[in-house]
Protein backbone atom coordinates (compact mmCIF):
# COMPACT_ATOMS: atom_id res chain seq x y z
CA UNK A 1 0.00 0.00 0.00
CA UNK A 2 1.33 3.20 -0.97
CA UNK A 3 0.94 5.56 2.22
CA UNK A 4 2.31 8.81 0.67
CA UNK A 5 -0.82 8.79 -1.62
CA UNK A 6 -2.84 7.83 1.63
CA UNK A 7 -1.34 10.97 2.92
CA UNK A 8 -1.81 13.99 1.17
CA UNK A 9 0.15 17.55 2.20
CA UNK A 10 -1.51 19.28 4.41
CA UNK A 11 -2.16 22.41 1.77
CA UNK A 12 -4.26 20.46 -0.51
CA UNK A 13 -6.18 19.07 2.76
CA UNK A 14 -6.92 22.70 4.17
CA UNK A 15 -8.01 24.22 0.42
CA UNK A 16 -10.39 21.06 0.37
CA UNK A 17 -11.20 21.34 3.48
CA UNK A 18 -11.68 25.18 3.26
CA UNK A 19 -13.87 24.79 -0.59
CA UNK A 20 -15.90 21.79 1.27
CA UNK A 21 -17.05 24.05 4.01
CA UNK A 22 -18.05 26.13 1.98
CA UNK A 23 -19.14 24.90 -1.41
CA UNK A 24 -17.19 27.70 -2.87
CA UNK A 25 -13.40 27.97 -4.40
CA UNK A 26 -13.74 31.77 -4.34
CA UNK A 27 -15.19 32.14 -0.23
CA UNK A 28 -12.26 28.95 0.35
CA UNK A 29 -9.79 31.48 -1.16
CA UNK A 30 -10.58 34.55 1.04
CA UNK A 31 -10.49 32.52 3.50
CA UNK A 32 -7.08 30.87 3.18
CA UNK A 33 -5.74 34.32 1.59
CA UNK A 34 -5.05 32.16 -1.71
CA UNK A 35 -6.71 32.99 -5.37
CA UNK A 36 -9.18 31.27 -6.87
CA UNK A 37 -7.07 29.17 -9.34
CA UNK A 38 -4.83 28.53 -6.14
CA UNK A 39 -7.82 26.26 -4.53
CA UNK A 40 -9.35 24.81 -7.83
CA UNK A 41 -5.18 23.69 -8.23
CA UNK A 42 -4.69 22.30 -4.95
CA UNK A 43 -8.39 20.42 -4.96
CA UNK A 44 -7.45 18.80 -8.37
CA UNK A 45 -4.08 17.70 -7.52
CA UNK A 46 -5.94 15.92 -4.10
CA UNK A 47 -8.24 14.38 -7.02
CA UNK A 48 -5.83 13.11 -9.40
CA UNK A 49 -3.61 11.96 -5.67
CA UNK A 50 -6.80 10.05 -4.29
CA UNK A 51 -8.33 9.09 -7.60
CA UNK A 52 -11.86 10.69 -6.37
CA UNK A 53 -13.85 13.08 -7.91
CA UNK A 54 -14.79 15.15 -4.76
CA UNK A 55 -16.39 17.81 -6.82
CA UNK A 56 -19.10 18.06 -9.09
CA UNK A 57 -18.62 21.45 -11.11
CA UNK A 58 -21.79 22.89 -12.62
CA UNK A 59 -20.68 26.23 -14.06
CA UNK A 60 -18.86 28.37 -11.64
CA UNK A 61 -20.42 26.48 -8.58
CA UNK A 62 -19.41 23.41 -6.87
CA UNK A 63 -20.87 21.25 -5.09
CA UNK A 64 -19.70 18.26 -2.92
CA UNK A 65 -20.07 14.84 -4.23
CA UNK A 66 -21.19 11.98 -2.04
CA UNK A 67 -17.93 10.36 -2.04
CA UNK A 68 -16.82 14.18 -1.27
CA UNK A 69 -18.66 14.72 2.03
CA UNK A 70 -17.75 11.68 3.41
CA UNK A 71 -14.38 12.66 3.17
CA UNK A 72 -15.17 16.57 4.33
CA UNK A 73 -16.70 15.05 7.72
CA UNK A 74 -13.76 12.58 8.57
CA UNK A 75 -11.00 15.14 7.75
CA UNK A 76 -12.68 18.32 9.64
CA UNK A 77 -12.81 16.17 12.68
CA UNK A 78 -8.83 15.09 11.54
CA UNK A 79 -8.20 18.97 11.31
CA UNK A 80 -10.18 19.34 14.67
CA UNK A 81 -7.64 17.16 16.75
CA UNK A 82 -4.43 18.48 15.18
CA UNK A 83 -5.79 22.02 15.88
CA UNK A 84 -6.39 21.03 19.72
CA UNK A 85 -2.95 19.04 19.91
CA UNK A 86 -1.58 22.18 18.81
CA UNK A 87 -3.73 24.53 21.05
CA UNK A 88 -2.44 22.31 23.73
CA UNK A 89 0.93 22.64 22.93
CA UNK A 90 1.28 26.27 22.64
CA UNK A 91 -0.75 26.67 26.44
CA UNK A 92 1.49 24.19 27.98
CA UNK A 93 5.17 25.74 26.67
CA UNK A 94 3.38 29.19 27.82
CA UNK A 95 1.88 28.64 30.79
CA UNK A 96 -1.30 30.66 29.46
CA UNK A 97 -4.26 28.60 28.86
CA UNK A 98 -6.93 30.36 26.16
CA UNK A 99 -10.88 28.96 26.10
CA UNK A 100 -13.32 29.96 23.42
CA UNK A 101 -16.56 30.12 25.53
CA UNK A 102 -20.41 30.69 23.42
CA UNK A 103 -22.60 31.43 26.38
CA UNK A 104 -26.38 32.58 25.76
CA UNK A 105 -26.25 36.41 26.04
CA UNK A 106 -28.04 36.53 29.36
CA UNK A 107 -26.64 33.52 31.03
CA UNK A 108 -23.68 35.44 30.62
CA UNK A 109 -23.83 38.91 31.72
CA UNK A 110 -26.32 37.47 34.50
CA UNK A 111 -24.89 34.45 36.21
CA UNK A 112 -21.81 34.02 34.51
CA UNK A 113 -19.69 37.54 34.23
CA UNK A 114 -20.00 38.68 37.73
CA UNK A 115 -18.71 35.40 38.85
CA UNK A 116 -15.41 34.88 36.18
CA UNK A 117 -13.05 37.19 38.21
CA UNK A 118 -13.08 34.29 40.72
CA UNK A 119 -12.37 32.18 37.87
CA UNK A 120 -9.10 34.23 37.35
CA UNK A 121 -8.45 35.03 40.74
CA UNK A 122 -7.74 30.70 41.04
CA UNK A 123 -6.01 30.79 37.01
CA UNK A 124 -4.13 33.96 36.45
CA UNK A 125 -2.07 32.88 33.54
CA UNK A 126 -5.48 31.74 31.46
CA UNK A 127 -8.12 33.69 29.44
CA UNK A 128 -11.26 32.96 28.78
CA UNK A 129 -13.19 34.37 25.21
CA UNK A 130 -16.73 35.34 25.64
CA UNK A 131 -18.55 34.75 22.55
CA UNK A 132 -22.75 35.38 22.60
CA UNK A 133 -24.76 32.51 21.04
CA UNK A 134 -28.32 31.97 21.15
CA UNK A 135 -27.98 29.27 18.46
CA UNK A 136 -26.68 26.02 18.32
CA UNK A 137 -22.86 25.58 17.83
CA UNK A 138 -21.42 23.56 14.88
CA UNK A 139 -17.98 23.02 15.98
CA UNK A 140 -16.73 21.24 13.19
CA UNK A 141 -17.01 24.84 10.87
CA UNK A 142 -16.36 27.66 14.35
CA UNK A 143 -13.37 27.84 16.30
CA UNK A 144 -15.11 27.77 19.71
CA UNK A 145 -13.91 25.42 21.76
CA UNK A 146 -17.00 25.05 24.45
CA UNK A 147 -20.15 26.26 24.88
CA UNK A 148 -23.37 26.70 27.47
CA UNK A 149 -26.48 26.26 26.53
CA UNK A 150 -29.81 25.10 27.89
CA UNK A 151 -31.98 21.82 26.85
CA UNK A 152 -32.46 18.35 27.60
CA UNK A 153 -28.87 17.27 26.96
CA UNK A 154 -29.65 14.93 24.20
CA UNK A 155 -26.67 15.92 22.13
CA UNK A 156 -24.66 13.50 20.31
CA UNK A 157 -21.25 13.53 19.54
CA UNK A 158 -20.59 15.57 22.58
CA UNK A 159 -19.68 15.57 26.20
CA UNK A 160 -22.01 17.31 28.10
CA UNK A 161 -22.01 18.28 31.87
CA UNK A 162 -25.29 19.03 33.32
CA UNK A 163 -24.99 22.84 35.37
CA UNK A 164 -28.38 23.76 36.32
CA UNK A 165 -31.75 22.65 36.39
CA UNK A 166 -33.84 25.21 35.22
CA UNK A 167 -36.89 26.51 36.93
CA UNK A 168 -39.36 28.95 35.49
CA UNK A 169 -40.91 32.14 37.61
CA UNK A 170 -43.59 34.15 36.60
CA UNK A 171 -42.61 37.99 36.80
CA UNK A 172 -44.54 41.36 36.64
CA UNK A 173 -43.92 45.15 36.86
CA UNK A 174 -44.92 46.24 40.52
CA UNK A 175 -46.93 49.15 39.25
CA UNK A 176 -48.45 46.46 36.77
CA UNK A 177 -51.23 45.62 39.13
CA UNK A 178 -51.99 46.42 42.99
CA UNK A 179 -51.26 42.98 45.19
CA UNK A 180 -49.41 41.30 42.62
CA UNK A 181 -47.95 38.53 45.37
CA UNK A 182 -51.70 37.58 45.74
CA UNK A 183 -52.05 36.50 42.11
CA UNK A 184 -53.80 33.29 41.40
CA UNK A 185 -52.81 31.25 38.10
CA UNK A 186 -56.19 32.22 37.10
CA UNK A 187 -55.84 35.88 36.94
CA UNK A 188 -52.31 35.78 35.72
CA UNK A 189 -53.50 34.10 33.15
CA UNK A 190 -55.31 37.15 31.88
CA UNK A 191 -52.44 39.05 31.70
CA UNK A 192 -50.93 39.75 28.48
CA UNK A 193 -47.75 36.95 28.12
CA UNK A 194 -44.38 37.63 26.88
CA UNK A 195 -41.95 35.00 25.83
CA UNK A 196 -39.07 34.29 24.65
CA UNK A 197 -38.56 32.54 21.24
CA UNK A 198 -35.98 30.15 22.08
CA UNK A 199 -38.62 28.26 24.31
CA UNK A 200 -41.66 28.71 22.81
CA UNK A 201 -43.48 26.54 24.74
CA UNK A 202 -42.62 27.43 28.32
CA UNK A 203 -45.97 29.06 28.88
CA UNK A 204 -47.71 25.79 27.88
CA UNK A 205 -45.96 24.33 30.73
CA UNK A 206 -46.85 26.85 32.87
CA UNK A 207 -50.67 26.35 32.01
CA UNK A 208 -50.36 22.37 32.03
CA UNK A 209 -48.42 22.39 35.48
CA UNK A 210 -52.15 24.83 36.88
CA UNK A 211 -54.62 22.61 34.83
CA UNK A 212 -55.29 25.72 32.32
CA UNK A 213 -56.56 25.54 29.35
CA UNK A 214 -54.00 26.57 26.71
CA UNK A 215 -56.88 28.17 24.54
CA UNK A 216 -56.90 30.92 27.41
CA UNK A 217 -53.36 31.95 26.82
CA UNK A 218 -53.13 35.48 25.59
CA UNK A 219 -49.75 35.38 24.23
CA UNK A 220 -47.70 38.81 23.77
CA UNK A 221 -44.39 39.63 21.98
CA UNK A 222 -41.51 37.16 21.58
CA UNK A 223 -38.25 38.33 22.30
CA UNK A 224 -34.54 37.16 21.27
CA UNK A 225 -33.00 37.76 23.92
CA UNK A 226 -34.11 37.31 27.70
CA UNK A 227 -32.94 40.43 28.81
CA UNK A 228 -35.17 42.13 26.73
CA UNK A 229 -37.97 40.49 27.89
CA UNK A 230 -36.90 41.48 31.54
CA UNK A 231 -36.73 45.02 30.53
CA UNK A 232 -40.27 45.00 28.53
CA UNK A 233 -41.86 43.44 31.92
CA UNK A 234 -40.05 46.06 33.64
CA UNK A 235 -42.08 48.40 31.62
CA UNK A 236 -45.33 47.42 31.96
CA UNK A 237 -45.48 45.60 28.90
CA UNK A 238 -46.64 42.53 30.18
CA UNK A 239 -46.10 39.62 32.39
CA UNK A 240 -43.06 37.16 31.54
CA UNK A 241 -42.12 33.38 32.51
CA UNK A 242 -38.38 33.41 32.51
CA UNK A 243 -35.87 30.94 34.57
CA UNK A 244 -35.02 32.27 37.94
CA UNK A 245 -31.27 32.19 38.12
CA UNK A 246 -31.40 35.14 34.88
CA UNK A 247 -33.90 37.47 37.07
CA UNK A 248 -32.47 36.88 41.05
CA UNK A 249 -31.03 40.80 41.41
CA UNK A 250 -33.64 42.28 39.61
CA UNK A 251 -36.22 40.81 42.21
CA UNK A 252 -33.49 41.44 45.09
CA UNK A 253 -33.79 45.28 43.89
CA UNK A 254 -37.55 45.06 43.56
CA UNK A 255 -37.35 46.18 40.22
CA UNK A 256 -40.18 42.93 39.20
CA UNK A 257 -42.29 40.74 41.56
CA UNK A 258 -42.54 37.01 40.82
CA UNK A 259 -46.40 36.70 42.24
CA UNK A 260 -46.61 32.66 43.49
CA UNK A 261 -43.52 29.69 43.33
CA UNK A 262 -41.36 28.74 40.17
CA UNK A 263 -42.48 25.51 38.23
CA UNK A 264 -39.66 22.70 37.14
CA UNK A 265 -38.68 23.49 33.70
CA UNK A 266 -38.26 20.27 31.33
CA UNK A 267 -34.48 21.82 30.51
CA UNK A 268 -31.43 22.39 31.73
CA UNK A 269 -28.18 23.79 31.55
CA UNK A 270 -25.47 22.38 30.37
CA UNK A 271 -21.64 23.00 29.18
CA UNK A 272 -21.17 20.71 26.29
CA UNK A 273 -17.69 20.26 24.11
CA UNK A 274 -16.73 17.88 21.40
CA UNK A 275 -14.51 14.95 22.58
CA UNK A 276 -11.28 16.55 21.25
CA UNK A 277 -11.26 19.00 23.03
CA UNK A 278 -11.37 16.96 26.71
CA UNK A 279 -7.42 17.77 27.38
CA UNK A 280 -7.54 21.00 26.88
CA UNK A 281 -6.04 22.51 30.18
CA UNK A 282 -8.43 25.63 29.93
CA UNK A 283 -11.26 23.70 29.13
CA UNK A 284 -10.32 21.03 32.39
CA UNK A 285 -9.37 24.78 34.40
CA UNK A 286 -12.55 25.98 33.65
CA UNK A 287 -15.11 23.07 33.75
CA UNK A 288 -13.86 22.64 37.56
CA UNK A 289 -14.15 26.12 38.16
CA UNK A 290 -18.02 25.93 36.36
CA UNK A 291 -19.21 22.71 38.58
CA UNK A 292 -17.98 23.58 41.87
CA UNK A 293 -19.55 27.26 41.11
CA UNK A 294 -23.06 25.50 40.36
Amino acid sequence: MNYRRLTPSMSLLLAFEAAARHESYTRAAQELSLTQSAVSRQVQALEQQLGLTLFRREGRQVQLTDVGRLYQREMSEALGRIRSATLQALAYQSGVGTLRLATLPTFGSKWLLPRLHDFYAAHPGMLVHIHSRIEAIDFETSEIDAAIGVGSGDLPGLISHRLHAEQLVVIASPSAAEHVEQLTPQQISEYVLLNVANNPHAWGEWFSHHGLPHRAMRLGPSFELTSHLIQAVRAGIGIGLVPRILVEEELHNGEVISPGEGIASQRSYYLIYPPRNEALPSLRAFKQWLLAQI
